[in-house]
């Protein structure tokens, strides 16, 4: 028993530290920090059980859960939000092409998806997964979703033909929007870019990403069989997408540590709380469902439903006053996110 102990302990340990080591280094960190719900749940297992009689051994599994205690407030949150209606709002959104481009186009669905983007009150909207189509108006999504110029914009296409059709991100503001820029692209589907947005006297820098897919389907994941069959596969994508957003991560934060101005970076990163890439930025800013969110916040809308992998985080001196995910709204394969800030008085 008493090895067994030691064991968790130290595999615990190695598993806590592993998101602190760059997959860019050693690829396979970035797999082991998947196990870290799994032995969060075991030490707190070994807790109960060792009430009951070695107490002297409890040490271990506590001790782990203590320095395991960042995971935890990663995971659960149960803030009360600030109620307050001043300051500005942000919506951040992968509309998966706005359900465009699937083979089996529904119409109405495509109209349902972008009215709901457009009607949505937010003060800023950053959409990943973004399509526009300048050849069909009913598809416009710059035209519309600028809702009769309420809304400046800024577009980073990743992919298709810019004048015609083309997907990638982009940015609406309701505030001026005075300066923009792409911080990188991989040509196909991801990207970031950033809108320097002015808000009365102030000034702050909003960052829109897409970080590396997973690609893997969710179908393959959806029995037994289909898991046996893809393991070997879906080990090498998770390698190979954890190696990239690793790499995505270093310079989207190598330019947000030289933004003039304060931060809000938004989107879909594709990886979970427990993972380098959610570190990395954490060391530099707050996130926003840690603050002010409520439960497991969890943002994807299929088979893995139980993966948080959209954020908002934020710097100083900005305050987040709410945070919620639109879970009522299943256009995409994620769900919508929102928080609210304020400066200080």
């Amino acid at each position: 028993m008493r090895l067994i102990i030691g064991i968790i302990f130290f595999v615990s340990l190695l598993l806590f530290f592993s998101v602190y080591v760059s997959p860019e280094n050693w690829g396979y960190t970035g797999l082991f920090s998947l196990l870290i719900p799994v032995f969060l749940l075991l030490n707190l297992f070994l807790v109960f059980l060792l009430l009951f009689g070695r107490l002297r051994l409890m040490v271990f599994p506590l001790l782990a859960l203590l320095i395991g205690w960042k995971f935890l407030s990663v995971t659960f949150q149960w803030n009360t939000p600030d109620r307050t209606t001043e300051g500005f709002s942000i919506l951040s959104y992968n509309a998966m092409l706005f359900n465009n481009n699937w083979g089996h186009t529904n119409e109405e669905l495509i109209l349902n998806s972008v009215q709901w983007a457009r009607d949505n009150p937010a003060d800023i909207k950053c959409f990943q997964e973004f399509y526009q189509d300048y050849t069909t108006p009913s598809k416009n999504a710059l035209k519309i979703l600028s809702n009769e110029g309420t809304y400046e914009h800024a577009f980073l296409p990743v992919d298709g033909n810019p004048k015609k059709k083309s997907f990638g991100i982009a940015i609406f503001s309701k505030f001026p929007i005075i300066n923009s820029g792409k911080v990188f692209d991989n040509r196909r589907n991801n990207g970031a870019m950033f809108a320097d947005i002015k808000i009365d006297k102030d000034t702050i820098r909003v960052y829109n990403t897409h970080l590396e897919s997973m690609n893997i389907r969710a179908a393959d994941l959806d029995n037994l069989r289909g898991i046996k069959n893809q393991y070997r596969s879906t080990i090498k994508k998770l390698k190979h997408g954890i190696h990239l957003r690793a790499a995505q991560a270093r310079i989207l934060k190598e330019h947000i540590e030289n933004s003039p101005h304060p931060v809000i970076l938004a989107g879909d990163f594709n990886d979970i709380p427990y993972s380098y890439t959610y570190f990395s930025f954490k060391k530099l800013l707050k996130n926003a469902f840690e603050e002010m969110g409520r439960g497991f916040g969890f943002t994807y809308n299929k088979v893995l439903f139980f993966l948080r992998i959209d954020n908002i985080f934020f710097s100083a001196p900005l305050q987040v006053l709410q945070f919620r995910t639109h879970r009522e709204v299943d256009y995409s394969d994620h769900y919508p996110i929102s928080a609210s800030f304020a400066f200080p008085n």
